[in-house]
């Protein structure tokens, strides 16, 4: 029940609408006074199925790391042709050359430092392959794709800000924080009134529309955890 105005600077309580018993509550089970709601909340997807055209990630250029190999490649290559062309006119070998053929012929193959320079080079040539077959660019979500000649994409930080400030919308909600993922939306949230599940019904609802609106391609799930701010004193 609402109650009236006492003055003109008073604040007006919202309408509370009263529910019937539950018959899980009635039996024992914890009412909805409980300090936190939807602790294993499961996710749950937002979008039909079909709805929207689906988009491949955006993938990274690898600037600096190619750049990188390259110019490592490139100097170790010229080198080592300089010295094999310098070889081929009858002048002395490198010492650089000289000296790592000696420290190999002195060294088996098991030998520790041979083994650690070994594994060090298979780190790096794996690495390598990681950046080339995976695409990268993880803080871009892909949108839908209306048109086979656009591509567009949303920074996964402000799709956060916006679903927070859908969610702080809604009545009774004292702060959030999100958690964007690319399958999955972490919502947790801190009530001062209203029942928490009442609170965590309005959030469903308010962020699913939400993340409707924002045109992913992809369809995220939605996790949502409603508790009480821990009194002081």
């Amino acid at each position: 029940m609402s109650q009236p105005h006492e003055g003109d600077n008073s604040t007006q309580r919202l309408p509370v609408i009263e529910q019937s018993p539950d018959p899980a509550a009635a039996a024992g089970a914890p009412g909805l006074d409980q300090s936190v709601s939807a602790a294993d909340y499961d996710a749950v997807p937002v979008l039909a199925e079909g709805e929207g055209g689906k988009a491949g990630r955006f993938w990274s250029v690898r600037r600096i790391p190619a750049g990188l190999l390259a110019l490592a490649v490139l100097a170790a290559a010229g080198l080592l042709l300089y010295d094999i062309a310098a070889v081929r006119a009858h002048r002395p070998a490198m010492r650089w050359r000289v000296g790592l053929a000696d420290w190999l012929a002195e060294h088996p193959v098991d030998d520790v430092a041979v083994l650690a320079g070994a594994g060090a080079v298979a780190l790096l040539g794996a690495w390598l392959i990681v950046l080339a077959v995976t695409p990268g660019l993880r803080g871009i979500l892909p949108m839908r794709r209306e048109s086979a000649a656009v591509r567009a994409g949303l920074d996964r930080a402000a799709a956060a800000l916006v679903l927070r400030d859908r969610a702080m919308e809604v009545a009774g909600i004292q702060s959030v924080r999100v958690r964007m993922g690319r399958t999955r939306v972490v919502v947790r949230a801190l009530s001062h009134f209203r029942e928490l599940d009442d609170v965590r019904a309005d959030l469903d609802a308010a962020l699913g529309a939400g993340i409707r609106e924002l045109g992913l391609a992809g369809p995220p799930g939605l996790a949502v955890h409603v508790s009480r701010p821990v009194r002081k004193g």
